[in-house]
């Protein structure tokens, strides 16, 4: 029995992938083998030694130590895509609240309760919340993965000139995007040409604050910006100085950081993107899929921290090793399979930068308490499973 530990609420369609059968799941048991979470706070937690793998029922992983789960042999997955129709609703939502004052002209009515001639004043004046039409303007797109491409076809579709930049563009990304859009070799062709700038590129110390005055100053006055990636990729007190100059007309943004709560022209939502039913349950059911994928079988997909590697099962048992990226390293893993007496059906490697993984189908007799043992002798080894 496979013990999983839910650190937040957990949709229930997802969970039901995880057969009863094989997994105790709750948010008290004991010695995990798995993790499933959503926001909590993991940076400070310690894992028991037999914690095989967290899912994370969402994109973002700043709320895990990546690097520790490494070094442990702790297999971090995320369910990119998942929620992405959701975010990229909030987008357009986003993209219609910086071209219009909707936010405040509902507030301001709100103020009218008890004006008997309520409709005569908002008709005298509405023009005070009046903006512009997203159509003839320009976009431009930071990003074009799973939600950033999605946001540019639609923009496409609005009557938008579109201009996107994505150093990491994937080719089945490419191939999904609208023949429209304006490839840019550079985030700065982009600030320079775009009316509006929206962000949907992960929190990395490369994107850290990639928002800031230096950045700022390429864009067009009046330009408008918006944000539901992640609050560390806007720099708060640039983008208040650029608010408060006319640089900048309008931030949007899903992080209410208390340094932005009530900055004028910054419209903040509260953390809204993925806060719909389909999404939760999308990324639940993925997240589960993906963690009991790895503890069955050892396959790797969307993972954060570790290459994705799978492989249809042969063999009467899986050994499966995760080490770091060095010479020679496969040849001493191969080698203590044959000083053990296993003879390999069927094998696969694949590294991510410094860190690797390894799959053996191996048949005959295997003793799996040495196998292991063995092999967690070799230098850089973090963790063997023999399956």
């Amino acid at each position: 029995m496979n013990n999983i530990l839910l650190l937040n609420k957990i949709a229930k369609c997802g969970t039901d992938n995880l057969d009863a059968a094989k997994y105790n799941i709750g948010e008290d048991v004991q010695n995990p083998d798995g993790i499933m979470v959503r926001s909590a706070n993991m940076l400070d937690m310690e894992f028991n030694k037999n914690l095989l793998c967290i899912a994370r029922a969402g994109a973002g992983v700043n709320n895990i130590p990546i690097d520790k789960c490494s070094s442990e042999g702790i297999v971090v997955f995320n369910t990119p895509g998942a929620n992405a129709n959701g975010v990229k609703e909030l987008a357009i939502c986003a993209l219609l609240l910086a071209a219009r004052d909707i936010v405040g002209g509902i507030d301001w009515v709100k103020t009218l309760k008890d004006d008997p001639n309520a409709a005569k004043t908002v008709e005298k004046n509405k023009s005070r919340f009046g903006g512009t039409e997203l159509k003839g303007k320009t976009l431009g797109v930071i990003g074009l993965g799973a939600i950033g491409g999605m946001v540019a076809n639609i923009a496409v579709h609005l009557g938008m000139k579109v201009i996107g930049c994505d150093p990491y563009l994937s080719i089945d990304a490419a191939w999904n995007l609208n023949h429209r859009i304006t490839h840019a070799t550079s985030y700065d062709e982009v600030y320079k040409n775009a009316d509006y700038v929206t962000l949907h590129v992960p929190a990395t110390p490369d994107t850290k604050g990639m928002i800031n005055a230096s950045t700022i100053a390429l864009m067009k006055d009046g330009a408008k910006v918006i944000n539901l990636s992640r609050d560390s990729l806007v720099n708060s007190d640039d983008m208040k100085a650029a608010l408060a100059s006319g640089k900048i007309s309008r931030y949007v943004t899903d992080f209410a950081t208390p340094e932005m709560i009530g900055v004028e022209g910054a419209v903040l939502i509260p953390h809204l993107g993925a806060s719909t039913e389909e999404s939760e349950d999308n990324c639940a059911v993925m997240a589960a899929l993906e963690l009991d994928d790895y503890i069955t079988n050892g396959n790797i997909k969307n993972s954060v921290n570790y290459p994705a590697l799978s492989m249809p099962r042969s063999g009467d048992k899986r050994v499966c090793v995760l080490h770091d990226n060095t010479p020679g390293k496969l040849t001493q893993l191969t080698g203590v399979m044959s000083e053990c007496g296993c003879n390999i059906e069927n094998m696969t490697n694949k590294s991510r930068g410094s860190v690797a993984y390894t799959i053996l189908d191996v048949t005959g007799e295997v003793d799996a308490d040495s196998v292991s043992a063995k092999l967690m002798a070799v230098d850089g080894v973090a963790r063997v499973r023999v399956i």
